[in-house]
């Protein structure tokens, strides 16, 4: 949603740039990719790899319980032709129950994965936003535009900032 509203912003923004007199159309515009500078940055490789660690804790015991859930459905299939009609029933219902455990263990490392990126991100683009505006009034920028949010089919190459956006985001983590 907010991607969505940043690249409507973005797309006007840019509307307005273009329709402009062409006697105007010397604007300076940068360019930048925010999601580069999240994933690039000293923090932002710090929190992948905190991140990479516990996706493995994670796959990890779900992996254990998917191997538990297999050999219940495998002993239970084997037993169904000697049980009671109560007695498989019972069975079945202690499988049902540790499924719906297991898709609850899923569900909950992937909500706490989502948290920990949402948490980061809440974080650290204000930030970078910042660093992006002090660019831009600094050197004289019209516009500058993150390609992560808004395809753009050309632009030059030159005006790409997001290695200084890295390089500044870092210096100023590093003195916190």
């Amino acid at each position: 949603m907010k991607k969505t509203i940043g690249a409507i912003g973005a797309l006007v923004a840019f509307s307005i740039f273009l329709a402009a007199p062409a006697a105007s159309r010397a604007e300076k515009i940068g360019f930048l990719h925010v999601e580069e500078v999240l994933m690039n940055s000293r923090i932002g490789k710090a929190v992948l790899e905190e991140l990479k660690k516990n996706y493995e804790k994670n796959r990890a015991d779900i992996q254990g319980k998917e191997k538990e859930l297999q050999r219940l459905k495998e002993e239970l299939e084997k037993q169904r032709p000697v049980l009671t009609e109560k007695a498989l029933r019972d069975r079945e219902q202690a499988y049902q129950k540790k499924f719906r455990d297991y898709q609850d263990m899923v569900k909950d490392a992937n909500d706490e994965m989502q948290l920990r990126r949402q948490e980061f991100l809440g974080k650290n683009v204000p930030e970078i936003l910042k660093i992006v505006n002090a660019i831009g009034e600094k050197e004289g920028y019209t516009l500058i535009i993150d390609l992560s949010a808004v395809p753009i089919a050309y632009h030059a190459k030159g005006n790409i900032l997001t290695q200084r956006v890295i390089d500044e985001f870092d210096k100023t983590r590093q003195a916190k």
